[in-house]
């Protein structure tokens, strides 16, 4: 029997999952982190990005958090991410015309502002048709 841990993902406004899981994949700082039950007690900042995990069930679910912190227990993993979007809510083609419009934005940026924004929002959509493409594959 595979062994899972818990899993809760949450924002300031509300918890986004909470259940087992086997697998979780999310976001750090220095690359993608894999947390599997019994893992070391670890607490880390995440990047805005695609979170997997594949459930207790085995099959796959996604969410793309803007950001947030980790927090691994030996048997409890917490993501207090910034915001974050469930994987059912996803569009593929609203994705794919926010990064257009993100890059056209990012080319016509004015200021370091404009540009940052633009920056931030390219990166959330390339998250978002990352996630979708991840949970596509067996």
């Amino acid at each position: 029997m595979i062994k899972c841990f818990q899993l809760n993902i949450v924002t300031a406004e509300k918890n986004i999952f909470s259940g087992l899981a086997q697998k979780l994949f999310v976001p750090g700082h220095l690359g993608e982190l894999e947390i599997l039950f019994n893992h070391a007690p670890l607490l880390t900042s995440l990047l805005p990005g695609p979170v997997l995990f594949i459930n207790d069930f085995g099959v796959k679910d996604g969410i793309v958090i803007y950001g947030g912190m980790l927090e691994v227990q030996p048997k409890i993993t917490t993501i207090l991410a910034n915001s974050a979007l469930r994987s059912i809510h996803l569009d593929e083609e609203a994705a794919l015309e926010a990064k257009k419009n993100c890059e056209a934005d990012i080319i016509k940026s004015i200021n370091k502002i404009d540009y940052n924004k633009a920056r931030m929002e390219l990166e959330i959509a390339i998250a978002q048709l990352r996630l979708i493409r991840q949970l596509r594959q067996k």
